[in-house]
């Protein structure tokens, strides 16, 4: 996938025009957040993928500021990049080449940023106050439903809360609190990469659903892989 991303911003220096499609990437993780949450996030998109392939190797791996989770930030973070957004899209109305290297610019400047971020925290600290990651945030079931139903963490009573969990995640999330509770996880930033599956211990996350009597795990590797 992060191929795609390098592709695009190599052509897109010398052909603005396709700057328009990061349209799909701005589209799209926010209409699949309707029903699967930031699925796209840890799936689909190919900056995320490009901080997990190759920011990762250079990464001090330092915990992220608790500032950039802050609401008010994330708020800040949307309004401020869609005005910068909104601002260099009036001046070059007309012109598609124009109207397409704003587009580029956006995706650019914040992969810049976003690889300085990595390296001096986790590789997807940006993910943390992405834009489009706090839309898809914002527009996520708050509730299990049968779409994302064998999407969301579950955490079994055998979770001795060593934490390996939050170390694995990319946004450092505390999954191990999520411990016993038959509504699984409720943090909608999980971009269910299912890292934090893979590298627990006592093997007791899972993707799951939740039968009648009890919670019955099903692991699906695809997620993992």
């Amino acid at each position: 996938m992060y191929k795609i991303l390098l592709i695009f911003l190599v052509v897109g220096y010398f052909y603005p025009i396709i700057g328009f499609l990061a349209l799909v990437c701005m589209v799209g993780p926010v209409i699949m957040a309707v029903k699967r949450g930031r699925y796209w996030c840890g799936h689909y998109c190919p900056r995320g993928n490009f901080y997990d392939k190759w920011i990762g190797k250079f990464s001090r791996t330092q915990r992220i500021p608790a500032i950039f989770r802050r609401q008010w930030f994330r708020i800040f973070m949307v309004i401020f990049i869609f005005m910068v957004f909104g601002f260099q899209m009036y001046n070059a109305w007309g012109d598609l080449a124009q109207m397409g290297a704003v587009f580029w610019r956006i995706v650019f400047v914040t992969t810049v940023v976003g690889i300085l971020l990595g390296v001096i925290y986790r590789p997807r600290t940006w993910c943390s106050f992405c834009p489009m990651g706090t839309l898809s945030y914002w527009v996520s079931p708050k509730k299990k439903t049968k779409s994302n139903a064998f999407e969301k963490i579950f955490v079994s009573d055998e979770c001795v809360g060593c934490k390996v969990c939050t170390n694995e995640c990319p946004l450092e999330i505390k999954v191990y609190r999520a411990k016993g509770n038959r509504d699984g996880l409720k943090n909608r930033d999980c971009l269910k990469c299912g890292r934090c599956i893979a590298k627990c211990p006592k093997q007791a996350i899972n993707f799951a659903r939740e039968n009648k009597n009890a919670l019955d795990f099903v692991c699906n590797k695809s997620f993992i892989e």
